[in-house]
This record gives C-alpha cells, sequence and structure tokens, in this order.
C-alpha cells in the first residue's frame, strides 16, 4: 500500500509539473491568437486581456496585414519551398545512407562524419560565404534555395537513415539483386518502403525548420522571392514603427499550417526516431 500511495503521489507530482509546462509551452501562442483580433492601440497597452467590445477589431489585421504584405504570394513560395526541400532532402538524404552503409570504404566513412560534424556547425559560420556563393552560383531563387537547404538537412537526414539501414537484413537486398533487381529498383522496390518510418520523421522535422526558416531565405533570395517569415517583418514601418495587430494576425496564419501539419504527423516522430534508433 505505501509502494501505490507513493506511486500515486509522484504520478500526480509529473501532472502537475507537465501541466505547468504545457501551459507555459501555449501561453505565447494563446496571446498572439488573443491579440490578432485586437485593435493595434490596444495591444501594448493591454497585451494579456481578452478582446472586448471596445479592443475588438474582428477580420481587420487579417485583411489588412495580407494586403499588406501580399501573403498569398508569400503563402506560395513558402510552400513551394518547404515541400521540394523536403522531398529532395528525404530521397536524398535516404539514397546516400544506404550507399555509404553498405559500401564501407574509407571515402564512405569520410563522408559519413563530415556530414555529422555538419550538424554541430553552427549557421552563422557559414552564412556570408554561402550566400555569396549562392549568388555566383545562380541559387538565389526559389528553385536554388531548395539545393542549399538540401545541403543544411543532408547531416541529420543522412544520420537517421544509416541507423535504419544497419536494422535492414542484407539478405533482403540480397535476393532481390539475385532476382534480377539492380540497384536503384532494389533501392525503390525493396529499401525505401522499408525507410517509411524514418522518411516520415525527417520529412516533419525538416518541414518545420524549412517552414519557419528566415534567415537563409533572407539572405539567398532576398526581398524578390519572400517567403511568410521574411515577409512578415515588411510589417515594421520607419523609425520603428510597427502594425502589431497586422502582425499578430499573420503570425496566425503563418503558424496555423504547420500546428496542423504536426498534430497529424506527430506520432510519427517517435516512432521513427525509435526505429533508426535499433542499431545506430
Amino acid at each position: 500500500m505505501n509502494m501505490q500511495t507513493k506511486e500515486k503521489r509522484i504520478n500526480y507530482g509529473l501532472i502537475i509539473i507537465l501541466s505547468f509546462l504545457t501551459i507555459l509551452f501555449i501561453s505565447p501562442i494563446l496571446i498572439v491568437l488573443m491579440n490578432s483580433f485586437k485593435s493595434k492601440l490596444f495591444i501594448s497597452n493591454e497585451p494579456f486581456s481578452f478582446p472586448n467590445p471596445d479592443t475588438f477589431a474582428g477580420g481587420e489585421n487579417y485583411i489588412t496585414g495580407a494586403a499588406k504584405i501580399e501573403f498569398f504570394d508569400a503563402f506560395g513560395y513558402s510552400l513551394f519551398i518547404t515541400v521540394f526541400s523536403v522531398i529532395s532532402i528525404s530521397l536524398v538524404t535516404s539514397m546516400l545512407a544506404w550507399y555509404i552503409t553498405r559500401v564501407k570504404t574509407k571515402f564512405t566513412n569520410f563522408v559519413y562524419y563530415l556530414l555529422v560534424f555538419s550538424m554541430i556547425v553552427p549557421f552563422q559560420m557559414v552564412m556570408f560565404t554561402m550566400s555569396k556563393t549562392a549568388n555566383l552560383l545562380h541559387l538565389d531563387n526559389p528553385v536554388g534555395i531548395i539545393v542549399l537547404y538540401v545541403g543544411f538537412g543532408a547531416g541529420l537526414g543522412t544520420f537517421m537513415f544509416s541507423g535504419f539501414i544497419k536494422s535492414i537484413p542484407l539478405s533482403l537486398e540480397e535476393a532481390a539483386m539475385i532476382d534480377g533487381a539492380g540497384p536503384v529498383k532494389t533501392y525503390f522496390l525493396i529499401v525505401f518502403p522499408m525507410l517509411k518510418p524514418t522518411a516520415i520523421t525527417v520529412a516533419i522535422l525538416n518541414t518545420m525548420w524549412i517552414w519557419n526558416d528566415y534567415l537563409l531565405p533572407y539572405l539567398t533570395i532576398g526581398t524578390e522571392y519572400k517567403t511568410i517569415p521574411v515577409a512578415i517583418q515588411y510589417l515594421r514601418g520607419g523609425y520603428g514603427a510597427v502594425d502589431m495587430g497586422a502582425m499578430m494576425a499573420m503570425l496566425v496564419l503563418a503558424m496555423v499550417p504547420i500546428i496542423a501539419f504536426y498534430l497529424v504527423a506527430q506520432k510519427h516522430i517517435i516512432r521513427g526516431v525509435v526505429a533508426g534508433a535499433v542499431k545506430g
């Protein structure tokens, strides 16, 4: 009975702590949502109060913000870059991971550890050289930036796929090759379908990163092809003036797609991480 009582107390304590952390993490989102429906004159003075008949602005902030930053154009650029970058990262890194896992040479070991090392290099160390190189190679456009994202996402993707591929029996691939399947056919028909849990996890993590990324698009494609994070910054006027109402509304519109995507796909994250850690 004493053990059961102790376990119950521990469980209640964990519930209280986790509930507090949940409120702490969700509260900024709720504050932004709440202020997106308030007139910009009241946001600075009453940021934590609920909208009332005097402060409620309806959908005016959303209409004004969308018109000022050309939201739908920015949404299109963000969607295009995110979708094709995630697909490219998942495909390229899974192929690379399969190769360097199955072909054991000094070169493949060097490539693997080089990619792992790239995960710990701060972006600020390479951003100026990267932006200059992107300009010289004409990668400063919505298509070219996909190549840059593949480069920055290669480390994590290859690391996760390599861990999972080590758990796949080599006999499956050998059987396919005996039946006449070449490397390409073996990969797409045998290997890649088994990589689904890890592929989904890699896709989720990269989607959240690329959709919310501000610095890389700003440095490379600049103002000509504004993504949502970059476009929102243009709500800042001269001398530090900010249309807080419109900014809050646009932040809500920017968060909604990625939050919805995460809620739908969150169950695959732990499953994919665990699957990739079987033999890492």
